[in-house]
């Protein structure tokens, strides 16, 4: 029994103003949450994943809800080395802590916004190539070998060369201005380091994407149960 259009409307309005309360919060009170806040966040959204469950079992059937809930811990999962990563691009940049909340959110609305066309992209595929299947099943092999037997040595030089390339097509001053985008330095406005942090944080994202995505295809070929797992 598909989803109603009506459900996936009402559901996608309320992930955009949930995210968008989240992102005002951090930026009227930007702060450095304690343990408990953290628990009492990651408990409201593993929640939030489970009532959502419920309403898909209610307004169509176990099978979309149990795809649902496959694709989300799959993605729950493969998410976890995200937030290392996360905290490596915090560190490496030198965000302070107190905005470091802030420019999580806005690296998580860009990375769903990626996603999104990501998923849309890969439905679209698959729709009119049932072989690309194949293809993203060697990526995940691929990917899976490369995580085992690689050498990460180097990892963290991709970074340093995506600064190196913003440095030399855009203005980008040497210190933060709070969590401001754009600053003035000597009479003009350049960009803040907050760019390039808002930017690693997304296409990093993106590339664990690249991973998960397929995955839960496997689970899935909806595209709107693909994106809310994720």
């Amino acid at each position: 029994m598909p989803l109603p259009l009506a459900f996936e409307i009402t559901s996608l309005v309320v992930l955009v103003l949930i995210l968008a309360a989240d992102l005002v919060l951090a930026y009227k009170r930007p702060h450095v949450p304690s343990f408990k806040e953290a628990t009492l966040w990651v408990v409201f959204y593993v929640g939030l994943a489970l009532v959502f469950a419920l309403l898909m079992l209610l307004f169509s059937d176990g099978e979309q809800a149990g795809q649902f809930l496959a694709g989300w811990l799959t993605e729950y999962s493969l998410s976890i080395d995200n937030l290392f990563v996360f905290v490596i691009i915090m560190s490496r940049f030198n965000v302070p802590r107190k905005y470091q909340q802030e420019a999580l959110m806005v690296g998580i609305i860009i990375a769903l916004v990626l996603r999104g066309i990501f998923i849309l992209i890969g439905a679209q595929l698959i729709e009119s190539l049932s072989w690309i299947f194949y293809i993203f099943g060697a990526f995940l092999l691929y990917t899976a070998f490369k995580q085992a037997f690689g050498n990460h040595d180097d990892e963290g030089d991709g970074e340093n060369r995506l600064v190196r390339l913003l440095r030399k097509r855009v203005a980008i001053a040497d210190d933060f201005d709070g969590a401001k985008v754009r600053t003035v330095v000597d009479g003009r406005k350049i960009f803040t380091p907050m760019i390039i942090v808002f930017i690693a944080l997304g296409s990093t994202d993106l590339l664990f994407a690249l991973d998960s995505i397929p995955a839960i295809f496997g689970i899935t070929q909806n595209p709107f149960i693909v994106f809310t797992a994720n």
